[in-house]
């Protein structure tokens, strides 16, 4: 899910836990369509704190929010 939303990321690149997300392409409306997509998948609301850039600042830091998030609700 998260490929489509980084322009700069080559196919054949990998993905890994500390690309730079900016760096791929990911810019504030894709981060907030990305937050949306992942809402809908994982049946969290992304708060205004999950909502800052280093939570999509790589992949790392994004892929345990959903699960904090849900946590917290």
């Amino acid at each position: 899910m998260l490929r489509e939303y980084l322009p700069f990321l080559d196919a054949g690149e990998p993905l890994e836990a500390d690309t730079d997300l900016r760096l791929s392409g990911l810019d504030s409306l894709g981060a907030v369509e990305l937050s949306g997509s992942l809402e809908g998948v994982h049946g969290v609301r992304f708060v205004d704190d999950a909502l800052s850039p280093d939570t999509f600042a790589a992949p790392a830091a994004l892929r345990g929010t959903p699960a904090r998030l849900q946590a917290v609700a």
